[in-house]
């Protein structure tokens, strides 16, 4: 059967239609790389010390970039298994810990903001102590937000993270039963991923922010 001009024309306007809304995605997914910058940085910064920590030696390491992905570590073939899981999961230990300590820092500065009234607070009370605080203590609590927000969000590994470990697991447990033990901490990492479509990254974060602020006890949930 021939294929008629229209076709083409069809076809060609098809393809740069979807050229166009692929470098629209790219553009649109910046801003959020960008707010989530602090949480790659740690995220990768806990690969190179874990890297550091069990003596596997790093090739390279990129802690913040535009490109896809915006932050890796590669580095050599860790003998053992233990090696391979300890640099799959820092970033999960780490991002967690510096999340929850920021937002610690923030629920003191809320709490100083606070200034007498007595807590627990519910939102309409906070949004009110917001609006009276100066310029410098509102940036500091954003700024500390922001931070803890975007750190909690990045403290899960990634899918290659969890390829790496079952591809691991997979060739040793045989050799090493023990190594069925991570098993459930691959599947756990593949099920976070997935359901990050869904926000669960960010709702992980939330919640590392309501147990810190629940530790100071500033706000009423």
């Amino acid at each position: 059967m021939a294929i008629g001009i229209d076709h083409v024309f069809v076809v060609a306007f098809v393809v740069v239609v979807l050229a166009w809304l692929a470098g629209v995605g790219h553009l649109l997914s910046i801003p959020f790389r960008l707010a989530a910058a602090p949480g790659t940085v740690v995220h990768e910064f806990a690969h190179k010390q874990a890297c550091d920590l069990v003596g596997v030696p790093v090739v390279e390491v990129k802690y913040f970039g535009l490109g896809n992905p915006p932050g890796y570590v590669r580095h050599g073939h860790p003998e053992r298994y233990r090696e391979t899981f300890v640099i799959s999961v820092a970033p999960f230990l780490v991002n967690t810990v510096i999340s929850f300590v920021t937002f610690l820092g923030l629920a003191v500065v809320v709490t100083t903001a606070v200034d007498g009234r007595s807590p627990p607070l519910g939102l309409p009370e906070l949004l009110e102590v917001l609006r009276s605080v100066s310029i410098t203590t509102l940036a500091l609590a954003i700024g500390l937000g922001w931070v803890g927000l975007a750190v909690g969000v990045k403290a899960f590994p990634s899918f290659g993270d969890a390829n790496t470990l079952w591809t691991r697991s997979r060739a040793e447990w045989r050799r090493s039963p023990i190594v069925l033990v991570g098993i459930p901490v691959v599947v756990a990492i593949y099920v976070v991923n997935i359901l990050s479509w869904l926000w669960a990254d960010l709702l992980y974060a939330v919640g590392i922010g309501i147990v810190a602020f629940a530790v100071v006890g500033t706000v009423g949930i």
